[in-house]
């Protein structure tokens, strides 16, 4: 039976993450203090004992969520993925978990993105809605007729499309939405336009950090968000990296990718359920899934 491990992205964090980890697992707390130490400052006192709102600023949510991920996967000791994937941010997990890059390598990517991000957000303001219940090129072609920037950004799951873009264009692309039978078009609270061409500034800044990290063969293939198909070469894993910030999340894709490929049995490695709802909507009875928290 082939396993694929996958890794949640932003907007699975709580408080009290990691705590049990890091007081009962020596690696995890090793781990974990290596990196209030990259970060320079100590995450884990928010990650442990910080409000829903103290975790969601950027610049904690995001390394807060790869350590969660990240450590876990190197603390379990049946870890033995025959492929991985992540989530947008999850990739990152996915990659360090998969030994293409170094864990400290990996941290200091994501809180260059992270910081990048939040600055991109402040400077260019933009949004994002899912779109529940459309067909997925209904929804590309209602993003194309919409006057301004709206792009499909992350494919969820069969049915379930986030589009992201100016404020003025999304909102547009919403009531179209549901002039063409969605479901429901949620607006989502969030302050910037992931994955759209908004995020170009981010993309750069990124990009720069990224080119300076070493990059080597992964354990096991990775599914990228950008192409949605196993990779190993690292150079190729480096060149969707870099195009991931503007790119659409392709998680359906990725997962019907994956069960091609013989995935029988997926894990989310990391916080929140996420995953596994999306994984159930895509592959169904297909596959066994399950979630790991905790050791």
């Amino acid at each position: 039976m082939k396993k694929a491990y996958v890794f949640p992205g932003q907007g699975s964090q709580f408080p009290g993450m990691a705590k049990d980890l890091y007081e009962n697992n020596p690696k995890a707390k090793e781990m974990l203090e290596r990196a209030n130490e990259v970060l320079g400052f100590r995450i884990t006192d928010i990650m442990f004992e910080g409000t829903p709102e103290d975790l969601k600023a950027t610049k904690v949510t995001q390394p807060a969520v790869f350590l969660h991920s990240v450590v876990l996967a190197a603390c379990y000791e049946n870890f033995t993925p025959d492929m991985v994937a992540g989530h947008s941010l999850g990739e990152f997990s996915a990659l360090a978990a998969a030994g293409a890059i170094e864990f400290e390598d990996a941290l200091k990517l994501v809180a260059v993105r992270a910081s990048a991000m939040q600055k991109c957000c402040e400077a260019v303001p933009g949004t994002m809605a899912a779109i529940i219940g459309l067909p997925n090129e209904t929804v590309e072609q209602i993003c194309a007729d919409v006057d301004g920037l709206v792009v499909a950004a992350n494919y969820n799951s069969d049915g379930q499309v986030v589009i992201s873009g100016a404020k003025e264009a999304v909102e547009a692309a919403c009531v179209k939405a549901k002039e063409a039978g969605a479901k429901r078009a949620l607006p989502l609270a969030v302050s910037g336009a992931f994955h759209s061409p908004l995020m170009e500034p981010a993309r750069v800044e990124l990009a720069q950090a990224i080119e300076q990290t070493a990059f080597k063969a992964p354990k096991c293939p990775v599914y990228q968000n950008v192409t949605a198909q196993a990779e190993t070469d690292p150079q190729v894993i480096k060149e969707n990296l870099l195009k991931q910030l503007t790119s659409p999340v392709r998680w359906t894709q990725s997962v019907k990718a994956m069960v091609a490929d013989g995935a029988e049995y997926f894990m989310e490695i990391g916080p929140g359920t996420v995953l596994q709802g999306l994984v159930k909507r895509t592959a169904g009875a297909a596959v066994t899934i399950e979630g790991l928290t905790t050791l």
